[in-house]
This record gives C-alpha cells, sequence and structure tokens, in this order.
C-alpha cells in the first residue's frame, strides 16, 4: 500500500476535479462531526466490478451462477490487506449501491407489478485507489493498493503509479459548476392521496388482525427533466438542502444515484458492530418555538416510540445470528436528532461480530434493513411488494464500502434519488402502527420528500 498525504482539498472540489472519470463514487458527509461525520471517500476508475441482476452475480466478464453474496466474499478475500491505523477507514475495497430488491436472494417474495426502472439489485465497485479525507482534522490522503497485481513487487509499482495518476487529477482544473442544475416536469405519485390512506388503513386492519405489527410504505415519486439538466449541480444543491451525515454521489455512466440519507445502516469498526435505526419523524417549522414544541411532541409520541422500540427489537434479533453471544446493547434509544426538514428519533445498536463471520455475512444478516420494512420483517416485505406496486430499486437499500481490510459502513438509502435517461425517482415512506392515522402518515412522506423537491426547483410537492 502507498500512501500519500495531500494539503486540505474540499471534498466537493476535489469530486468536481474528477467527474469526468469513469464510475465515479463520492461518500460525503455533508453534516460535519466527529461522532458520524468526520469522514469523506472518493474513488474513480475501478478495476473491476461486482453486479447482481436478476439474483445472479456478475464480475466484469465471469458470470456465476452460485449465491451472489458468497461470491462478493469470495471476491473481497482475493484482495484481503491488512488495516492501516492512523488513516480513515476506507482503504480501497468495494463501494457502491446494493438495492432493496437484493432481498429476494434471501427470502421467497412476490415481485411486485411493476419493475420499475430495471436497475440491476447491486453494482459495487472494486477500488484499489480511495482519497479519504478527515474533516475533523482537515487532512486528506490518497491511499493506493496496488490492486489487482498479486506480485508484491508489481503491486508495489501499481500502487505508486496510480498515486501519481491521482495526484495529478486533484491538481487539474475542476469540471465546470453550475449553479442550476436545470428543471423537472410535473411529478407523478404511484399513490393518490386517497390512494396511500386506503392502503394505510388496509394495513391498520392487518396489524389488528395480528398478521404484522408495523409496515412502512412508500410513495414512488418520478419527473421527467429538462434536456440539459447537470446532475452533479442537483447534487449539490441537494446537500446544500438537506445536508446528511451519510450522503453520497454515484455517477456510473449514464446512472446517477444521489443520496442525502441521515440513517446508519451498519458500520463494522474492527469487530464492532453500529446500527444507527431511524423511527418517528415530524416536520420542521421556521418559527423557533414552535420548532422546539414539535420536537418535544416526537419525543412524547407514544407511537413513535414503539414503533422505533419495535425495529430496535428486531436489529437485536438481526445482530444476534453474526454476534457474540451477550454482546448485543443498546446504548441510545429513542434519542432525538434534527435535519433540515424534520425531527427524527433514533437508536443504537451495538455488537461485537463473532469471530467466525465478516461484513458480508453481517450485511446478508440484516438486510435489507428492518427499519424501513416493518416487523416482522419478511411479513412486511411480502404487504410492501403487494401495497406498493413497484420495485423500490435503490430506495431502502443501502450505499457504502466494504473495504479489503474488513471495515464497512453503509447508509440506508433513503432521501436518494435515482437519475437516469433525463428521468428522475425517489421515493418517502412513512412507518404504519395501530396507532397510526393515515392522513398524517401520508403527510408525513411529503415532509420527508420536501427538501428534495426543493433541490430539484419544482413549484410545489403535489403529485398527480
Amino acid at each position: 500500500m502507498h500512501v500519500r498525504e495531500m494539503h486540505w482539498i474540499e471534498p466537493l472540489t476535489a469530486m468536481r476535479c474528477l467527474a469526468h472519470r469513469e464510475h465515479l463514487t463520492f461518500l460525503d458527509s455533508a453534516v460535519r462531526d466527529g461522532l458520524l461525520g468526520r469522514y469523506s471517500y472518493l474513488s474513480c476508475d475501478p478495476f473491476n466490478t461486482y453486479m447482481v441482476a436478476q439474483g445472479r452475480a456478475r464480475c466484469n466478464e465471469e458470470a456465476f451462477e452460485s449465491d451472489p453474496w458468497a461470491v462478493l466474499r469470495t471476491l473481497l478475500s482475493r484482495y484481503a490487506q491488512e488495516h492501516r491505523p492512523g488513516l480513515p477507514p476506507f482503504q480501497g475495497g468495494v463501494a457502491g449501491f446494493l438495492a432493496y430488491d437484493l432481498n429476494r436472494t434471501l427470502e421467497r417474495l412476490p415481485m411486485p407489478a411493476d419493475a420499475g426502472t430495471g436497475l440491476p439489485e447491486s453494482i459495487l465497485h472494486m477500488y484499489d485507489v480511495v482519497v479519504s479525507f478527515d474533516h475533523c482534522d482537515q487532512r486528506c490522503w490518497i491511499v493506493s493498493t496496488g490492486w489487482p497485481e498479486q506480485d508484491r513487487a508489481r503491486r508495489s509499482e501499481r500502487a505508486r503509479s496510480r498515486a501519481n495518476e491521482f495526484a495529478s487529477l486533484l491538481g487539474s482544473p475542476m469540471s465546470s459548476s453550475n449553479d442550476c442544475p436545470g428543471t423537472a416536469g410535473a411529478w407523478h405519485s404511484n399513490f393518490s392521496r386517497e390512494g396511500y390512506i386506503a392502503v394505510a388503513r388496509r394495513v391498520i386492519d392487518l396489524i389488528l388482525a395480528g398478521d404484522v405489527f408495523q409496515a412502512n410504505i412508500a410513495q414512488r415519486f418520478s419527473a421527467r427533466l429538462s434536456s440539459s439538466f447537470d446532475p452533479l449541480a442537483f447534487y449539490s444543491r441537494l446537500r446544500l438542502l438537506n445536508p446528511a451525515p451519510f450522503a453520497a454521489l454515484l455517477r456510473y455512466g449514464k446512472l446517477t444515484i444521489a443520496s442525502s440519507s441521515p440513517e446508519r445502516f451498519l458500520k463494522l469498526d474492527g469487530r464492532q458492530v453500529e446500527t444507527r435505526p431511524i423511527k418517528g419523524t415530524i416536520g420542521r417549522s421556521a418559527d423557533s418555538r414552535e420548532d422546539e414544541h414539535r420536537a418535544k411532541l416526537l419525543l412524547a409520541s407514544e407511537k413513535d416510540r414503539a414503533e422505533n422500540t419495535m425495529i430496535v427489537d428486531l436489529l437485536r434479533n438481526d445482530l444476534s445470528r453474526v454476534c457474540r453471544p451477550q454482546s448485543i446493547e443498546v446504548p441510545a434509544l429513542c434519542n432525538l436528532e434534527s435535519y433540515a426538514s424534520v425531527h427524527h428519533l433514533v437508536s443504537i445498536v451495538t455488537g461485537e461480530l463473532a469471530a467466525d463471520q465478516d461484513a458480508v455475512t453481517l450485511l446478508r444478516a440484516c438486510f435489507p434493513g428492518g427499519s424501513i420494512t416493518g416487523a416482522p420483517k419478511v411479513r412486511s416485505m411480502e404487504i410492501i411488494a403487494e401495497m406498493e406496486r413497484v420495485a423500490r430499486e435503490v430506495y431502502c437499500g443501502a450505499i457504502g464500502f466494504i473495504s479489503f481490510s474488513g471495515y464497512m459502513d453503509t447508509n440506508i438509502a433513503i432521501r436518494t434519488v435515482t437519475i437516469e435517461d433525463n428521468v428522475a425517482v425517489f421515493h418517502a415512506g412513512s412507518g404504519i402502527t395501530a396507532m397510526s392515522e393515515p392522513e398524517v402518515e401520508y403527510d408525513e412522506t411529503l415532509a420527508k420528500a420536501q427538501r428534495i423537491f426543493d433541490a430539484f426547483r419544482a413549484e410545489g410537492s403535489g403529485a398527480s
């Protein structure tokens, strides 16, 4: 491994320097603090790509018939390396997305009536070079592994050469920025207001019948974009209007995924596991007194606290499948976190990964995150497929990295937009419980969606 420290450069500036390169991944802590938003990562020009489509894994031209999770684990083992202390934890590895629809590789689930845009269930690029940023110390590094060379001398030579290449790119003029991304046409949803409320009532009936405890039901919004629409400018505007600690920009050819997620799915730091489920949301107010009142209402909400606690129990169960017995703890339950447009209730669940487990088996045990399915998880996912009627794709999957050294950090892909062929798609959901008021749940989906509408410079948030 070759490591070169650079003079500090803002991650967004560095991203623009690399924006013209192939398969850009920007894992962006747009809300910066030492707890959640300390590090950002940037990479491009991968040496290989792991993709899952229709449940089958492919790595460049090589196709695999076996379990795609086992394939990913095998591929990562080819390039295993020691973790270098003193550097941010992503030190080369895979990064990209795991779509929600990867759940069908784990459970027998119905197909939704509408397959959506036809996006693959996963794209993870294998990066030999990562530019990493420590926001707290204002330091940044080029970390170059030399993979996929297997010979030690050739790998060392490649590592130095690739580090030089990235240093040159970061010192070159950046792509011109555009303050106005372009325009979006009328937004359309797979639900009318009345339709969403009717589905929420059906879910409540299922809960009262003992079929499920809660289920997350989402709207899917879509709009056609102007021919001049600039996804990079859109992402810059989104992170300004809705900064989030687990934001991301993925630029994979004609596909752009822009995420402003506030929710961590799974972090693996050595053997220590952390997940931070969000359940419980209320819209913010520009009036400070009203905003404080709303925060207090959320903290006192019996419905929201019960919803959050149910998901904490689900995650404790998921983690128990791969963590050392008796190691699972809940250091925070229903804490308040505030973001640009909403307040959230957030809990923290931790554990110690068992000696025979790794990042991939941890992901597999917990995927998809319980906070965006419901409880019990499998029955909730059946209800979601039946009632939403359209594939979620990236929404409620995960975006993040797995380092070749075994470290991992991923988000829950909420507040996440997919842009392809001049069409933008995103979802916003709400957790339905026995205490839900369907009209309030519908309004919650719009509160979550509002900053995304604003980033598109939409005139309003109505859907037809």
